[in-house]
């Protein structure tokens, strides 16, 4: 029997596969707990249908991100902090203090998509990557120098 799968299932596939598996284990347990629906041509034409859309709102979001990309490539985060011996900061600056900053400049970046590896703990300038859509990374320039 062939069926579309509501959500993934390690076993079958991913959300959207259609699949073929046995009538007994599609009615029996996967139709009964709602993780399948059956194949019909109704099923499948409207399937189609969600993953154009899907695949325009996709499209879409990533040409927003690219904009987003090209504002973002010119911002430079500065940073002013207390610093001891060598450079090395009291504290460090951490992706909250690098969303907040951004915020403040009216961009809306959430600290997750901030990909700073560690907090960074020493006076520089640092490359930052921020990822913007999952095909979308744009670097940012954080600058930390010591508060006088």
């Amino acid at each position: 029997m062939k069926v579309i799968l509501k959500e993934d299932i390690q076993s079958l596939g991913y959300k959207g596969d259609v699949v073929n598996v046995s009538d007994g284990y599609a009615r029996n347990y996967l139709i009964p707990k709602g993780l399948v629906e059956a194949a019909t041509p109704s099923s499948l034409k409207r399937l189609e249908a969600e993953r154009k859309a899907r695949a325009r709102k996709m499209a879409r979001l990533k040409a927003e991100a690219e904009e987003r990309a090209k504002v973002l490539k010119g911002i430079t985060c500065s940073f002013s902090v207390k610093a001891g011996e060598e450079g090395k900061l009291f504290g460090a600056v951490t992706s909250m203090d690098i969303e907040s900053y951004l915020k403040e400049k009216g961009f809306s970046i959430d600290r997750k998509q901030i990909l700073l590896e560690e907090p960074i703990k020493k006076v520089g300038t640092y490359e930052v990557p921020v990822r913007l859509h999952p095909e979308v990374t744009v670097n940012i320039r954080v600058e930390v120098r010591e508060k006088d």
